[in-house]
């Protein structure tokens, strides 16, 4: 037994160099004063005082934000919704069709959903740019949401629901007050997921782009393309940076979420 998790351990140590070495190689060239990945000549941050001081870059970069912030909100509450709906319908063949049809969406290629919202929006006649993008995070960000907080909806009890009905709640008092506050956690992981894709999407958001509106991700591509500078490694490092403080933070909030669920159930 301990010769098996010995061996889980040395596996798991493994993958997760194979999977940060190079995350943490690209870091490392960002401190480079020689201005090349072959060889670290010396330390400087000269490279990210330049993204620092790119205005033009600044303005992407809030784009980014804005787009992941409003995109993982709005899919958040229609998500959360979605997943209710689907939890309690009653017809359980439209309910498993509902189901696959979300599941598809999260296993399609990210080029084949860029592709159809291109033609979409091109269709109907929306302009691209932030609402082609926003409208696209916000559709690919709705299956996460629905995904993590369906099994909070199936680990709880039908009959919280029938007590609260029993004692004279209202449908709408019924979610407000007992669904919603005990599928808290997976609300926070659906959202956080949803921030996290959004963030780092690129396929979808190069083919729904459009000129004078970009995101980091797609300038990142466009800035690789015109040759290697260690600057695209000081704002890819920034990237990083900025994507574990919000994994991070989802952690601890779902650790104080256990902690007082823990303690309520004791009191």
């Amino acid at each position: 037994m301990k010769r098996n998790n010995k061996l889980s351990t040395i596996y798991l140590a493994v993958v997760f160099i194979i999977l940060y070495a190079p995350i943490f190689y690209l870091i490392l060239y960002s401190f480079n004063s020689g201005g090349t990945m072959s060889g670290f000549e010396g330390f400087t941050l000269d490279y990210y005082r330049e993204v620092m001081q790119d205005t033009r870059l600044f303005i992407i970069v809030l784009n980014t934000i804005v787009i992941a912030l409003l995109s993982a909100a709005i899919a958040t509450i229609i998500g959360v919704f979605g997943a209710m709906a689907i939890m309690y319908m009653k017809q359980k063949q439209a309910k498993n069709t509902l189901l696959s049809l979300n599941n598809v969406l999260i296993v399609s290629p990210d080029v084949i959903i860029g592709a159809s919202f291109l033609i979409l929006f091109t269709m109907i006649g929306i302009k691209l740019g932030f609402t082609s993008v926003l409208l696209s995070h916000i559709a690919f960000g709705i299956p996460i949401v629905v995904i993590m907080v369906l099994p909070k909806l199936q680990e709880m009890s039908p009959t919280l629901v029938d007590a609260a009905l029993d004692l004279g709640a209202s449908r709408f008092e019924v979610v407000r007050k007992v669904i919603i506050p005990y599928i808290t956690p997976g609300i926070f992981a659906g959202f956080f997921m949803a921030l996290t894709y959004s963030l780092d999407d690129f396929a979808v958001t190069f083919f729904v782009t459009g000129n004078g509106f970009s995101t980091l991700s797609v300038e990142i591509y466009s800035l690789a393309r015109q040759g290697v500078s260690l600057s695209i490694n000081a704002l890819s490092a920034l990237l990083f940076l900025f994507t574990m403080v919000i994994v991070v933070g989802y952690y601890f909030i779902s650790q104080r979420n256990t902690r007082a669920k823990g303690a309520s159930v004791k009191k």
